[in-house]
C-alpha cells in the first residue's frame, strides 16, 4: 500500500532488540513440551503461570508485557513475576465477557497510550463491547477513557468479539461480536454487533469509512455479518487484514477484512445450531450473492481464537503462515496459503498447554501463546536449539 507501519513506534530499533534480549537473557523458564513439527522443531516455555482466565497479551518496549484477565485484570509480567495493574475499567465478567483486548497505540514511545476492549456494564444488567485508553504511571492506569462503545446494550455475557488491530495507515480495527441472542443483528446496519469497525485513534470516525454519510448505516461500520471474529492480524508488508471468524458448530471461517463487504452471518453460513445440530434458523444458504465467500473453512470445528502472521526469522520454514489458537479445539493450525487458496495446514501443541486464547508474534520474533483457563499461563514457542545465529537475526516488530 505504499506505507510505513510501525508497532510500537520506538525511536531506536537497535535499542528495542537490545533490551529484549537483556530481558530474556539468562531467565530460566520451566519447558512444558517440545515437538517435532513437520518442518521446525519446537519448544515450548512457561513465561507466567497462575493466569484467571487471561485473553490478551502486548508487548511494552522494554521486554515486559501487558497481560488481561477477563475477570478484569491488568498485569505487567516481568522476569516471570506477574504484577497486577489498578486503574483499570469496572468490567463485567460474566462468561465471555470482560478485560479482553489490550494493544498498545503505535506512536507509543511518544504517547503512552495502551487500548483495552472490556465488557461495559450500563447499571441495568446490560453490557456493550467498549474501548478505553491510559496510560502506565508505574503500576497504575492514569487519564483512562473510554473512547468507544457500542451503539447499543444487551443481555451480557455473549459475543463481544472484541479484538483490535492497527492498520497501516494507523486506524484502529475492532471486532464486535453479535451479542448470541439476536444473530440477524449482524445484518442490521444501523447496529454495530456483528461487525468489525474501523476507527480513528480517538474513537471518532475516519471520513473515508465505507459508509459515511449514508443515514441507513452506522459511520463506524466496516463489514458486517461477521459472528464473533477474535482472530484479527494485519500484514504489515501488504496491508492485508485477516481474521478468523468463530462459527457456531461449524462455520469457522478465514476471511480477508475488505471495506463495505457482508460476510453473511446468520443467513448465510456453513454452521449448524450448537444445542440442536439443525441449520442456523435465520440461515437461507451457504452462499449468497452479494455475500464474500471465505478464503478457507476450517474442518473439523477450531473454535478459534487468537491468530499470528510469522514474518521474523526465528522459524524460515513458517514466515508467511497465519498460526491460529483454537479453544475446543485446544491446538494451533499452522495454515500455509498464497493469494489464492490455503495450500496446507500442520496440527501443533494439540492438548499441550490447553485452550488457546491467544497467540502473537513478538518484538523478538518468538511466538507467545496465552491459554484461556482458570490457572492460565503465558508461554513462548521457540526454536528447539537456539543458537548463536539468533542473535544476528533481522527481526521485524508487529
Amino acid at each position: 500500500m505504499g506505507i510505513t507501519y510501525t508497532i510500537p513506534a520506538i525511536a531506536n530499533e537497535t535499542n528495542l532488540r537490545e533490551k529484549l534480549r537483556a530481558a530474556n537473557a539468562n531467565q530460566t523458564f520451566r519447558e512444558v513440551a517440545t515437538e517435532d513439527t513437520q518442518y521446525e522443531e519446537i519448544r515450548v516455555v512457561e513465561i507466567a503461570g497462575g493466569l484467571e482466565h487471561p485473553w490478551a497479551v502486548a508487548f511494552l518496549p522494554d521486554g515486559r508485557f501487558l497481560v488481561t484477565e477477563r475477570p478484569g485484570r491488568l498485569n505487567i509480567i516481568e522476569n516471570g513475576r506477574v504484577t497486577r495493574v489498578s486503574g483499570v475499567p469496572q468490567v463485567n465478567a460474566e462468561n465471555q465477557g470482560g478485560l479482553l483486548d489490550v494493544v498498545l497505540h503505535p506512536n507509543y514511545a511518544t504517547n503512552g497510550w495502551i487500548y483495552m476492549t472490556y465488557s461495559k456494564p450500563n447499571g441495568n444488567g446490560q453490557t456493550a463491547t467498549a474501548v478505553a485508553r491510559g496510560r502506565l504511571r508505574g503500576n497504575t492506569l492514569v487519564d483512562v477513557q473510554d473512547i468507544f462503545v457500542q451503539n447499543r446494550y444487551s443481555e451480557p455475557g455473549q459475543h463481544y468479539g472484541s479484538r483490535l488491530a492497527w492498520t497501516n495507515d494507523g486506524k484502529l480495527l475492532m471486532t464486535i461480536g453479535d451479542r448470541w441472542f439476536e444473530p440477524l443483528r449482524a445484518q442490521n446496519l444501523r447496529d454495530h454487533a456483528g461487525s468489525v469497525l474501523r476507527l480513528n485513534d480517538d474513537g471518532t470516525v475516519p471520513p473515508d469509512n465505507p459508509f459515511v454519510g449514508n443515514p441507513e448505516v452506522a459511520d463506524e461500520i466496516y463489514t458486517y455479518g461477521n459472528r464473533n471474529i477474535q482472530s484479527l492480524v494485519v500484514n504489515r508488508t501488504t496491508g492485508d487484514i485477516w481474521a478468523v471468524d468463530h462459527g457456531p458448530r461449524g462455520g469457522d471461517l478465514l476471511y480477508p477484512i475488505v471495506a463495505g463487504n457482508n460476510y453473511g452471518w446468520p443467513i448465510v453460513t456453513r454452521g449448524f445450531d450448537y444445542d440442536t445440530g439443525k441449520p442456523i434458523p435465520e440461515a437461507v444458504g451457504r452462499r449468497m450473492e452479494g455475500v464474500t465467500e471465505p478464503f478457507y473453512e476450517f474442518l473439523p470445528t477450531h473454535a478459534p481464537s487468537g491468530v499470528a502472521l510469522v514474518t521474523a526469522n526465528r522459524f524460515p520454514s513458517w514466515q508467511g503462515n497465519l498460526l491460529v489458537g483454537g479453544l475446543a479445539s485446544r491446538r494451533i493450525r499452522r495454515v500455509v496459503f498464497n493469494e489464492q487458496e490455503v495450500l496446507h495446514e500442520e496440527e501443533l501443541l494439540l492438548q499441550t498447554v490447553g485452550r488457546i486464547r491467544d497467540v502473537r508474534e513478538g518484538p523478538d520474533g518468538y511466538i507467545y501463546v496465552l491459554t484461556d483457563e482458570s490457572e492460565g499461563g503465558l508461554y513462548r514457542i521457540e526454536p528447539a536449539e537456539l543458537n548463536g545465529d539468533d542473535d544476528e537475526e533481522d527481526i521485524d516488530s508487529v
